[in-house]
């Protein structure tokens, strides 16, 4: 038998609704979204639902509008120190926690988000 995709355990809304949680945190935090260059976090918020989707085994769509996706060089730009990754986490956690998919999705994401933030670190402060 198959394994079953994380997108096929969940369902392409999921991931909307995940973003679009997360999003409204980022929202709240002036730092954290002073990071972002866009005033509207409509396009950003596209671009990571999209990203999610085929990372966890959903379409293509994210590398057919923009390529390979590149993390830490498209993060490059963006001053990101430790209390940058921690907010962005607890943005992304707390969005997570509160749609609280079941397991085994909810600890392979949590494991994925805690790494991924990590490896977004490209500044140590001060």
């Amino acid at each position: 038998m198959a394994e079953i995709s994380v997108y096929e355990y969940l369902g392409e809304e999921f991931f909307f609704e995940l973003v679009d949680k997360f999003y409204q945190r980022v929202a709240l935090d002036a730092e954290l979204k002073a990071l972002y260059p866009e005033e509207d976090l409509k396009p950003a918020q596209e671009r990571l639902a999209l990203f999610l989707i085929q990372y966890w085994g959903g379409p293509d769509t994210y590398s057919q509008q923009r390529g390979h996706p590149r993390l830490r060089m498209r993060h490059q730009p963006y001053p990101i120190d430790h209390t940058m990754r921690e907010k962005w986490l607890a943005c992304m956690l707390g969005a997570l926690d509160e749609l609280s998919p079941i397991d085994p999705p909810y600890s392979m994401m949590k494991e994925y988000f805690n790494q991924a933030a990590l490896a977004m670190v490209n500044t140590i402060s001060n």
